[in-house]
């Protein structure tokens, strides 16, 4: 599992919304368009395939998916309320 952050500008209401449903789906909102997740390879490569489609066709939105490593993660400095989101310790069934 790595930790990913995700940020986005999307200028359209419509998609921004999809976009955060999407990311909802697989973190947690840290930011207005800022979402922490935990994901293996194989998902988070899916999801950057169901994100490609709402950065295309206006030159001004963008999409930023950054992984963390677990050494990089543990110097972050988290300043405010908030934590970092962490990998669940138990999955419901």
């Amino acid at each position: 599992m790595s930790h990913v952050v995700i940020s986005y500008d999307i200028s359209d209401d419509k998609k921004r919304s999809k976009v955060a449903n999407l990311l909802a789906d697989y973190g947690k909102r840290v930011q207005y368009s800022v979402f922490e997740c935990r994901l293996d390879a194989k998902t988070l490569e899916k999801l950057v395939e169901g994100l490609k489609p709402f950065a295309e066709g206006n030159d001004s939105d963008s999409i930023r998916v950054y992984q963390i490593c677990e050494a990089c993660l543990k110097k972050a400095v988290l300043l405010g309320r908030g934590e970092l989101t962490e990998e669940a310790k138990f999955h419901l069934v």
